[in-house]
């Protein structure tokens, strides 16, 4: 195997793969990417078992052939090589050399053969979605994944395709986010994968351009094809809550704020909060809300905020974090808060929209 390429044209898919490189591998091969070298391209490929990222770019090949090195070495010799270097690659018995100008770098490979790559992953259904659509779906939704639950179907997001509709839904048992986008084209039959956390974070990463993108749906993998870039993912096999169940219908002591004043003021209200617990009160009572923080140093915060609303008063307990991401991923100037009493979740969401929610269950303070 022998190519030669500019230093950018190497260090932009090496970039693009590095994120699944794992620096502590259980499997030596696991810390290496892919390199495949025919037809004037070259494959990079790198994966942790759970994910897998192929990334492409135009290089002058010499001779094809593949195997496999040291990934972040690689990239960090890519990255520290003059910007308008030109390198050349060749393999010699079990050693990579990289030569760019008068530097020379030998490093060890590891044969193709032994590297773990999922070729076809069956795919039984594809949705067509803009890149912006499907960049929309996971930010107003991510933050809610658990991290590291027992319960392994929460730390993952569930994509459920059905009719003309492609939803995001992720929830880590204390909140929910719902986010959905109507699709173009003929209308999809039922289906739920759970893609795992780590997927949807690196998915997120390499969402950057315009167009189109496929996404292919398979019994066990998800399938994207970007621009160079092709990603997969290993599904979560697990049986995703029945999240319908979890958001509020009654909305009828639904209260309406200002969507900057409200989270400014809960910002300020936090820096007093329980720095374990994050346990903020809200009295909401016609025309106003008060918001109320205290902790074990015996510290207080209030704010008073101007609302509308004219039913009963409510006194109920969040998780000010949760109320805050959840604010975050409203575009609205106005969002409103829709409760029953002080011991049910609230539904917040922009005013008139129903296609993203987000549901948080109270707290007792």
């Amino acid at each position: 195997m022998k190519f030669s390429a500019e230093r950018e044209a190497l260090l932009k898919p090496l970039q693009a793969v590095i994120g699944v490189v794992e620096r502590r591998q259980t499997m030596p091969i696991l810390a290496n990417v892919l390199l495949e070298v025919k037809d004037g391209e070259i494959a990079v490929t790198a994966t942790d078992l759970e994910v897998e990222l192929v990334a492409t770019a135009a290089v002058d090949v010499s001779s094809s052939g593949d195997v496999t090195v040291p990934g972040r070495k690689l990239l960090d010799i890519c990255r520290a090589l003059p910007e308008d270097a030109k390198i050349s690659v060749s393999v010699s018995g079990e050693k990579l050399n990289v030569k760019s100008g008068k530097s020379k770098f030998s490093l060890t490979t590891l044969p193709a053969a032994e590297f773990p790559t999922v070729e076809d992953i069956n795919a039984g259904q594809s949705v067509t979605i803009s890149q912006q659509q499907l960049a929309t779906l996971l930010e107003k939704t991510h933050f809610s994944m658990a991290q590291q639950d027992v319960r392994y179907y929460l730390n993952g997001l569930l994509l459920e395709t059905g009719g003309e509709m492609l939803r995001a839904v992720a929830t880590d048992g204390h909140r929910l986010a719902l986010s959905e986008v109507k699709l173009d084209g003929d209308k999809s039959p039922e289906k739920q994968v759970i893609v795992p956390r780590k997927g949807v974070l690196e998915l997120q990463r390499l969402m950057s351009g315009a167009g189109d993108i496929q996404i292919e749906l398979g019994s066990n993998h998800i399938r994207i094809q970007l621009e160079g870039i092709r990603f997969t993912s290993k599904l979560i096999d697990g049986r995703f809550p029945e999240y319908e169940r979890v958001i509020p219908q009654d909305t009828s002591n639904a209260m309406s704020a200002d969507r900057g004043l409200f989270r400014s003021a809960l910002q300020r209200t936090a820096i007093l909060s329980n720095e374990k617990y994050r346990g903020i009160r809200l009295i909401i009572r016609a025309g106003s809300m008060i918001l109320q923080a205290h902790n074990p140093e015996q510290e207080e915060a209030e704010e008073e905020l101007e609302i509308e609303y004219s039913g009963e008063e409510i006194e109920i307990g969040f998780n000010v974090n949760y109320l805050l991401d959840a604010l975050a991923a409203i575009e609205s100037d106005e969002v409103t808060l829709a409760l029953v009493d002080g011991n049910s979740s609230c539904l917040l969401r922009e005013p008139g929209k129903d296609d993203c929610k987000y549901v948080v269950m109270p707290m007792r303070l």
